[in-house]
């Protein structure tokens, strides 16, 4: 499977990519997670934020969110980071996570990159050269831990 990745501000989304975007996540994380959580935040469309797409054809095969630094001191979060079902086991997840850091360096190359990750992925993404920042917490009643680099 081909993916070309796109970066985009938040801005630059069409109607249909921003609800592929959309769709995904609530298929993934509130349908086969099955945990009822509000998605719509407010975040997907303000300020620098960001979205990274992994689209093979016109179908959104991955996505991430990146939320920019709220200050100067501030770390860029990562988040909302996903696959489609019908992609899991293709190393898109690697993918995915390899332009999503580049992404972060292209916009805000100063700032540490932070992400809440679902506690079972700590070592996925510790190969990335994350470093636990904290406890296991519950958020959305699903073990989560802080990492960043």
């Amino acid at each position: 499977m081909k993916v070309i990745w796109q970066d985009r501000h938040h801005s630059q989304l069409s109607a249909a990519q921003l609800y592929q975007l959309l769709a995904l996540r609530n298929a993934v994380f509130i349908v086969e997670q099955n945990c009822p959580y509000q998605d719509i935040d407010g975040a997907d469309l303000a300020g620098e934020n960001r979205h990274l797409l992994g689209m093979s054809g016109d179908r959104l095969m991955a996505c991430a969110r990146l939320l920019a630094p709220a200050e100067a001191s501030k770390p860029v979060k990562i988040g909302r980071v996903i696959v489609a079902s019908e992609a899991r086991g293709l190393r898109l997840g690697n993918q995915l996570m390899e332009q999503a850091l580049a992404c972060c360096a292209a916009h805000w190359l100063q700032h540490k990159v932070r992400l809440s990750a679902q506690a079972h992925l700590e070592q996925f993404y510790g190969s990335f050269g994350f470093k636990t920042v904290s406890d296991v917490y519950l958020e959305d009643n699903i073990p989560h831990i802080d990492m960043e680099k």
